[in-house]
């Protein structure tokens, strides 16, 4: 649930929705022959706070233990939600999204996010909270403790998956004043890295303000100004990094997942030889994979879809364009500062820059434009626009590609090209998008 806070996202709806959360896995066995338990974390957006305290009342009141764990990423959460033996995990945020907006996103014990079914099943509880229920009171009720100090129990996992320390690295790391800000400088640190820092004092109110894996501009010139080795840069709950290389060269989440890949293949630790990423990763990125011998497995947009299936399939490794990566030998989720790691720790091993790594992939020309204010359920149905596909297809042969995807949330279609040449992407592109425009 992501939207603006105290008018979309109220204390009121995070209360009632914590406690339907708390009802649904009571309900469903998840809470059965012991006193239930659920961690909450948050990033620093002002409107974390009063959210927080509404969750924590409203898990308490369900007869829940919670322990507050303060300002942490998000993966972080996932982690502790299992290692501490919690029934739930709860961490609000709104991610990359402006300071005024928040969420709040839920975890099974396990450290996954919770299926679709238990999902509907929460939001079908909500205005029914009442239904065939008696709030505990007394010795039920759920008692609160403050946890915060588990933070470092996080920050000492992810040190044991490094295999190499990053001694002699000169890295510039910006948190987006998030969720990181605390952690990643002096994690990066005792990993051996000298570390330049910047997005790392907020305020509650400068979360992903020209800063971090949105804003790349500000991390590119901290680079080139330090004469660092690289750069890694966060999002607001830390749940995705991007990088950039000592000439300023953006290092995107393609890139990224194929020198992870790469590395993971030549360590024999990458299951069945298979990436798990989403339709819209670049096509070049496919090409150098498949060019190792490796096998690319496609899903929807959005990291849920690529963890499902990772699971589904036994696959320990996945990611998004956008900088979500998902190494399940270490985490449940995307983490970015498990990924900022391991590819600094590519760096150190192979003892080569970061620009050299990542020429492993030759990045398409991509081209994406927003059509909006049409009809997107057309999409897939319009004889004009199919036609018109078909016909962009044959121009770019196998050298390019044609993607047309309705937005999930909006009356909006993207078009997406890639092709050889940036021109031709762009001239195919703006055909089409005209096509959605007239026809749709």
């Amino acid at each position: 649930m992501r939207g603006l806070a105290n008018r979309d996202l109220t204390a009121r709806l995070a209360m009632e929705l914590s406690m339907a959360a708390a009802r649904v896995l009571g309900d469903a066995g998840a809470f059965e022959g012991h006193r239930p338990v659920a961690v909450v974390g948050r990033d620093p957006r002002a409107s974390g706070e009063f959210l927080e305290a509404a969750v924590v009342a409203g898990l308490a009141g369900a007869g829940v233990d919670v322990r507050r764990l303060g300002v942490l990423p998000t993966p972080a959460v996932a982690y502790l939600t299992r290692e501490l033996g919690a029934d739930l995990g709860v961490m609000l945020s709104a991610s990359h999204n402006p300071a005024p907006d928040n969420g709040i996103k839920f975890f099974d014990r396990s450290g996954y996010k919770l299926p679709d079914e238990l999902e509907d099943r929460i939001e079908a509880k909500l205005g029914r909270l009442d239904e065939g229920w008696e709030a505990p009171t007394g010795a039920g009720v759920g008692r609160v403790v403050e946890a915060h100090g588990e933070l470092d129990r996080y920050a000492e996992h992810l040190l044991s998956t490094l295999e190499v320390p990053l001694s002699g690295l000169r890295v510039v790391v910006d948190c987006a004043h998030g969720a990181a800000a605390e952690l990643a400088p002096g994690l990066l640190r005792r990993a051996g890295a000298e570390v330049f820092e910047i997005g790392t004092e907020p305020d509650g109110l400068n979360i992903n303000d020209g800063v971090g894996s949105t804003h790349l501009g500000t991390l590119r010139e901290a680079v080139l100004r330090h004469g660092a080795d690289a750069g890694v840069a966060f999002d607001g709950d830390a749940d995705r990094c991007l990088a950039v290389t000592s000439g300023g060269e953006v290092v995107d989440g393609d890139q990224i997942m194929a020198i992870l890949a790469l590395e993971l293949h030549e360590a024999g630790r990458l299951p069945a030889g298979t990436v798990v990423a989403t339709v819209m990763s670049n096509l070049g990125f496919k090409l150098a994979l498949q060019g190792h011998g490796l096998k690319i497995l496609e899903t929807s947009v959005g990291d849920r879809y690529v963890l499902e299936a990772m699971r589904e399939g036994g696959y320990g490794f996945g990611g998004e364009q956008s900088g979500h990566v998902i190494m399940l030998e270490h985490g449940t989720t995307g983490d970015g500062l498990l990924t900022g790691l391991h590819l600094l720790g590519a760096v150190a091993r192979r003892g080569r820059p970061l620009d050299e790594l990542a020429k492993c992939m030759t990045r398409l020309p991509q081209v994406l434009i927003n059509v909006r204010g049409v009809d997107k359920a057309r999409a897939r149905t319009s004889v004009e626009l199919l036609a018109a596909i078909e016909a962009a297809e044959l121009e770019l042969g196998a050298s390019g590609r044609v993607l047309i995807r309705p937005s999930g949330t909006e009356p909006m279609v993207r078009v997406m090209v890639e092709a050889a040449a940036e021109e031709q992407a762009h001239d195919i592109a703006e055909r089409l998008a005209d096509v959605v425009r007239t026809h749709l």
